[in-house]
């Protein structure tokens, strides 16, 4: 059975998600993490589905379960990523970790990340506005390695490079991250301003060195920022303007 449910905000929907898993509770469970998104929703029982909704409706972003009937999400997305308009589409595989033959598969599709199950909020949250955002002109997230020091409660010991800035948090790169939940402080200097920012901040998802849940990335941990104040925040801001605004080569 394919589907498309209209979840209104504001405004009339612009993005368009495709959920496509053969089992019930998880379409339900992830229409529920996105009830207060401003998306139109599809949704896609099994890889042929997949692929003929895909290609029909051009969404903005696919997540595609591994094992399915008809057809494996793995081929799906394989066949949807050879297709001229199917090949700009992100597509998330979403599988239970622990076999490394399964990602091997979702790798060799050509999927643009992984999720796995049970699903986490979060982290399907997170996914879902990263790649909702990747085509507009002006992303709130910008690619910036800047020095950060680190470390639970009050200390600062430890030292890593961040790999992207929004005002809502950072992602460092480090081979050793910490658990999810885990409470921060940073420090870090901003091109700009005279001080360094330092705020409280939490471990808000982690990309692991053996089963990275977002390919692009390398190994490190997404920083929420916590109690920036509104200098911080304000300078942040200006900082990921400026940035959006430079011209490429």
């Amino acid at each position: 059975m394919i589907g498309l449910i209209s979840i209104p905000g504001e405004s009339m929907p612009q993005k368009k998600v495709l959920l496509v898993d053969d089992v019930e509770l998880f379409i339900d469970l992830e229409k529920t993490f996105l009830v207060r998104e401003e998306v139109t929703l599809l949704t896609a029982r099994t890889g042929r589905q997949a692929v003929d909704l895909a290609i029909a409706e051009l969404p903005d972003l696919i997540f595609m379960d591994l094992f399915m009937p008809e057809m494996n999400g793995d081929e799906a997305c394989s066949l949807i990523k050879q297709h001229p308009q199917g090949a700009r589409i992100p597509v998330v595989m979403v599988t239970h970790g622990g076999r490394d033959e399964d990602l091997d598969f979702c790798r060799a599709a050509g999927c643009d990340d992984i999720l796995f199950k049970p699903v986490n909020r979060n982290q399907f949250l997170d996914t879902v506005r990263h790649y909702l955002h990747v085509a507009e002109r002006c992303a709130p997230r910008v690619n910036s390695r800047l020095s950060v020091h680190y470390g639970e409660g009050r200390t600062r010991r430890l030292h890593n490079f961040s790999v992207n800035i929004s005002t809502g948090g950072l992602f460092l790169e480090t081979d050793q991250p910490l658990p999810v939940g885990t409470p921060m402080t940073l420090e870090f200097p901003l091109p700009g301003h005279s001080q360094p920012v330092t705020c409280k901040a939490q471990v808000a998802w982690v990309n692991e060195p053996d089963a990275p849940r977002r390919l692009s990335l390398p190994s490190g941990m997404g920083m929420q920022f916590l109690d920036l104040s509104l200098e911080n925040l304000q300078a942040i801001r200006d900082f990921v303007k400026q940035e959006c605004l430079a011209p490429t080569n």
